[in-house]
C-alpha cells in the first residue's frame, strides 16, 4: 500500500486522528503537546500517528494536506488544522461540540 493510501485508510478507520511528533504520553514537541491537551479537555477519543516513527507519512502528509506543518487533526477524515486552529477551536467551545458530534456520531 504506498503512503497516500496509508493515510486514506487511517482516516477512514478513525473519527478523529492526530498526525503528531511523538504520542499523546509523550509528545515530542510543544505544538503537539499543547493539540493532545486540548483534545484531552475536550474530552475526545482520538487516534494518534507518530510522524517521527514514519518518515514516509512525515513526508508525504503535508502534500496530502496542504498543510505544511505538525500536529495535524483531522476529525471525519477533514483537515481541520494544526496547533493554533486547535486551541482557538478550545477557546471558542467549537471544539467540545465537534468531539460531542462525533460520540453521538458513534452512539447513532
Amino acid at each position: 500500500m504506498d503512503v497516500i493510501e496509508q493515510i486514506k485508510t487511517t482516516l477512514a478507520a478513525h473519527p478523529i486522528v492526530l498526525f503528531m511528533k511523538g504520542t499523546p504520553q509523550f509528545p515530542m514537541c510543544g505544538f503537539s503537546s499543547r493539540t493532545v491537551q486540548a483534545l484531552k479537555e475536550a474530552g475526545a477519543e482520538f487516534h494518534a500517528v507518530n510522524v517521527l516513527e514514519d518518515p514516509e507519512i512525515r513526508a508525504n502528509l503535508p502534500r496530502y494536506s496542504n498543510w505544511p506543518t505538525f500536529p495535524q487533526l483531522f476529525i471525519h477524515g477533514e483537515l481541520i488544522g494544526g496547533c493554533d486552529i486547535t486551541l482557538e477551536l478550545q477557546a471558542s467551545g467549537e471544539l467540545e461540540r465537534m468531539v460531542r458530534d462525533v460520540a453521538r456520531d458513534r452512539s447513532e
